[in-house]
């Protein structure tokens, strides 16, 4: 049996549908603390240790977000590039077939690689109950994440680490990887709270003014000119957007952008991880014993899964928006207190296996 730690994994179910050649796999890590949740993603290198691996980093997530929620999440191994959109929704209802039985009392999917909220409309259409995932459009009574949530957490997590340090947000200087859905709301409200954004870039390059970029005008030319690179301002190779003499830097796209490689010219005092895995542990470590202060990415983009646990309760967008503030405020802050020797994610793991541990036991499961 394979099992790699105490808390799980408690199923992992693969699946082949014979009709459309569907290949898929979900795996739950623990649910002592609710239903597992996690994303659905579509990719055509999906691997069932990939899948693994991220389930156990949902239990964390979920539970250092302090949600009703344990870990999963599935994998359906194609290339979207090459399904029509009639072939992507029949491998998506063949998958929602497949694992039927398990949902929402085990498993509550959502959106992630390469799917989005019409393939959660259709997820849920196939079970036949809107319980079963999260991410879904609002016109069935969804909340997407196209509302900005894990952005507004992303700097709501920023703000509160600020704050925390007895200083203030305003005329703090910002740079942002990625100009996405994520990164543009993270400017949003940075620039809304009195930060100053100076450097942005997307995969065209960097865009750097030292005066500070506007948020409506970058939102305008990228969608012009499809680029951030072609505002006004000094035109940067992307990666050089990481090595910025600014105050915080918000890596918010790719992983492992913060590497051996560009570790020693960080001059950020502090790091945003809006994006999954943008640095391994060993290269956060190393700047947090510089005393960089590393926001670790299940806590400061949680805002998303918080947001889904708000659909699955019927809340409306401003409600979701209070929660989302809510928890990341106090999830950032309690972090912080437990911190020791700068190491944030140490720090942030334990108080999710403490949480999920205290689960288990209330359950029995564990003395």
């Amino acid at each position: 049996m394979r099992r790699e730690d105490e808390f799980g994994f408690e199923k992992i179910i693969e699946v082949y549908d014979q009709k459309t050649g569907m290949q898929g796999v979900c795996a739950i890590h623990n649910t002592a603390r609710g239903p597992g949740k996690g994303g659905i993603r579509m990719v055509p290198d999906v691997t069932t240790e990939e899948v693994m691996g991220l389930a156990r980093a949902m239990t964390w997530k979920n539970a250092m977000a302090d949600l009703p929620f344990g870990g999963a999440k599935s994998g359906i191994r194609a290339d979207p590039r090459k399904l029509t959109p009639e072939q992507k929704e029949a491998h998506m209802r063949a998958f929602a077939r497949k694992i039927k039985e398990i949902i929402p009392d085990l498993y509550i999917a959502g959106p992630d690689m390469n799917t989005t909220e019409k393939e959660m409309a259709q997820f849920a259409d196939e079970i036949g109950t809107p319980k079963a995932c999260t991410g879904k459009p609002h016109s069935v009574g969804g909340l997407p994440h196209e509302l900005g949530s894990t952005g507004f957490g992303v700097a709501i997590s920023a703000r509160t680490a600020v704050e925390y340090s007895g200083k203030s947000l305003s005329g703090m200087t910002v740079a942002i990887e990625g100009f996405g859905n994520v990164g543009t709301f993270t400017m949003k409200f940075l620039t809304d709270w009195g930060a100053k954004v100076v450097a942005v870039s997307d995969s065209k390059g960097t865009i750097y003014d030292k005066g500070g970029l506007k948020y409506e005008d970058l939102l305008r030319i990228k969608a012009e000119k499809g680029t951030v690179t072609a505002a006004q301002g000094e035109k940067l190779d992307a990666a050089k957007l990481f090595e910025l003499p600014v105050d915080i830097l918000v890596p918010g796209a790719r992983p492992d952008v913060i590497n051996m490689n560009n570790v020693g010219n960080i001059k950020a005092k502090m790091i945003a991880e809006a994006a999954n895995l943008p640095a391994k542990y060993d290269i956060e470590q190393v700047l947090m014993k510089k005393g960089v202060v590393v926001l670790p990415d299940f806590v400061a983009n949680a805002g998303g899964v918080i947001s889904s646990y708000c659909e699955t309760m019927g809340w409306d967008s401003e409600t979701m928006f209070k929660v989302v503030e809510g928890k990341i405020k106090n999830n950032t802050k309690t972090m912080l207190e437990r911190t020791k020797d700068h190491d944030t994610r140490k720090a942030a793991l334990d108080i999710a296996k403490e949480r999920v541990a205290d689960a288990m036991r209330n359950r029995g499961w564990m003395k």
